[in-house]
């Protein structure tokens, strides 16, 4: 068995995300001693490997939490299956290099965008998705942002950009004041109308997605400042208690 603190030093997982883990229910301590130390043992260890791959694969958590809770969930299938995206990845990011190289060989009027295509790796992680979760929210985002032409949906990205920046000056209160929390209730309804129905557990899951991802976070804080894509997964976190 191995404490919360040996296990965020083996796999870099902060304690803090271990900890958020246990709350969402993605990954619970094998048992809590009566101190209150977690404990981990070797099928949660399992548990978390396949939850940071499914992660370095750009999986929402809560699509990881669906698909390992699924009771066909089949481990060696689900490597298998996360082999061939890594693969995937692997030669989209040649195709990549490969095309920078002959930029810089030809010049950079050079136009091809072929190499920016990802619809062989999306086509297979939805794939993967429809056999273990949901594509639902997926299938009514497709649907809504159809019917927008460039500019509009440029628009409405902005839109919900300047949310964020409206939560981000809010950064001292507490994520549990109200005010807060009238936001984060506005940010679900501007989801709900521009995007997909968003459910408590799709804004958790957003909520964890937006300090999780790189990209996200990086355009959420830009939009706030510095923390605001973790304030807004605390206050979500309150919101959907």
């Amino acid at each position: 068995m191995k404490t919360v603190n040996e296990i965020s030093k083996l796999t870099g997982v902060s304690v803090r995300t271990l900890h958020y883990y246990d709350a969402i229910g993605l990954l619970h301590p094998t048992e809590t001693t009566g101190a209150g130390y977690r404990l981990y043992d070797d099928t949660s260890l399992c548990r978390l490997q396949n939850i940071l791959m499914f992660r370095e694969l750009q999986f929402p958590l809560k699509e990881i939490k669906k698909i390992l809770d699924s009771p066909v969930f089949d481990p060696e299938e689900a490597l298998d299956q996360q082999i061939q995206l890594l693969e995937l990845q692997k030669s989209h990011i040649e195709e990549l290099i490969s095309f920078a190289r002959e930029i810089k060989e030809k010049g950079v009027r050079t136009m091809n965008f072929e190499a920016f295509s990802k619809s062989e790796m999306e086509q297979y992680a939805k794939e993967v998705t429809e056999k273990w979760g949901t594509t639902k929210a997926y299938e009514e985002y497709q649907e809504k942002t159809k019917q927008k032409n460039g500019e509009e949906f440029e628009e409405t990205a902005k839109k919900l950009m300047d949310i964020f920046s409206e939560i981000g000056t809010m950064k001292e209160l507490s994520p549990a004041d109200s005010a807060v929390q009238e936001k984060i209730g506005a940010l679900q309804a501007f989801i709900t109308d521009n995007y997909y129905r968003c459910t408590p557990e799709i804004l958790k899951g957003l909520g964890e997605m937006y300090v999780e991802d790189e990209r996200f976070r990086r355009n959420i804080d830009s939009a706030g400042g510095e923390g605001t894509a973790a304030f807004v997964r605390e206050a979500i976190f309150v919101f959907c208690q």
